[in-house]
């Protein structure tokens, strides 16, 4: 056991393995939003709780699992370039929990996935493959009129910056509001997909000072749309702290475990099942490849 202390050892970029079963069957990877971080998102401080280690293992032991974070530089091409890597993941199905923006990054992540298909990017399609589930905390996932999106996009950031920090017209504001369209798209492409996972959206139960007043920063409308197959429920806690658990009985940690469970029990047979039909398309179109190689018939 090191003697460096968790929130030292979780790397600000890439993955970071925090929990493993001996014998690993699914990973769960958490994804933090703007300004937060893979381990400040999911930490509570007094006491001092990272419940992805200190609450989550203890729901999951008969579904071996395996919890990772992911950390990114939250600038507006995190948002929008497309890629994560579970080099290490080999073919275990993922479930994601992502949280604000967070949720955004996954979504690009599996739609830049999805597209994917040459056989040198066949590291990048194996995200798209192996996800059975993603679980959104206070993602916006709704809004045409842009307009009305860039006001989301301060309210997310007037929420979510420390205050001597915050500033209405700091850089990335600006750069993600340039990008709104992006963003946009980014919604409206997961739409052709999403029924090819299971989802659970969170929404967030209690307003919080925002910009001299109490207010949702992401309302239901937005962060829990009425999706077919799709589950929603509320948190009751505000935009920042419906990611954090003290306790087990913490509102909100039970039935977000509750579905990490259910998901980590099913996924497997399913995502078993992509795989060996992912991997007759390729043989399929590797023999093509050949054959025009070699200009067989």
């Amino acid at each position: 056991m090191s003697d460096v202390p968790l929130a030292q050892r979780v790397s600000q970029f890439g993955l970071t393995e925090v929990f493993s079963h001996p014998d690993p069957q699914v990973d769960v990877v958490l994804v933090h939003g703007l300004n937060g971080g893979p381990y400040s998102t999911w930490a509570t401080h007094k006491p001092e709780v990272f419940w992805p280690v200190d609450l989550l293992p203890r729901m999951l032991e008969e579904q071996r699992c395996r919890i990772l974070t992911y950390g990114y530089d939250a600038t507006v091409a995190a948002f929008t370039d497309g890629t994560i890597q579970l080099k290490k993941a080999a073919e275990r199905p993922i479930i994601f929990i992502c949280h604000s923006l967070g949720g955004l990054v996954v979504k690009r992540a599996l739609i830049y996935s999805r597209a994917s298909r040459h056989q040198n990017l066949e590291l990048h399609r194996s995200v798209y493959v192996a996800t059975y589930g993603i679980i959104f905390l206070g993602t916006p996932h709704t809004g045409s009129d842009l307009a009305k999106w860039g006001l989301l996009l301060e309210r997310i950031s007037s929420a979510m910056m420390p205050k001597k920090l915050f500033d209405s017209s700091s850089q990335l504001v600006k750069a993600l509001k340039t990008q709104n369209e992006t963003l946009q798209n980014i919604n409206r492409l997961f739409t052709e997909i999403h029924g090819r996972f299971r989802i659970y959206f969170f929404h967030e139960g209690k307003p919080m000072d925002l910009m001299g007043t109490r207010a949702f920063v992401v309302d239901e409308t937005s962060a829990a749309p009425e999706m077919e197959g799709v589950e929603r429920m509320v948190i009751e806690r505000d935009y920042s702290n419906m990611c954090k658990f003290e306790r087990e009985n913490t509102a909100g940690f039970d039935i977000l475990a509750e579905a990490v469970m259910r998901y980590a029990e099913d996924a497997p047979k399913l995502i078993q099942s992509r795989w060996r039909e992912e991997k007759r398309i390729r043989d399929l179109e590797r023999q093509e490849m050949a054959k025009e190689v070699l200009g067989g018939d």
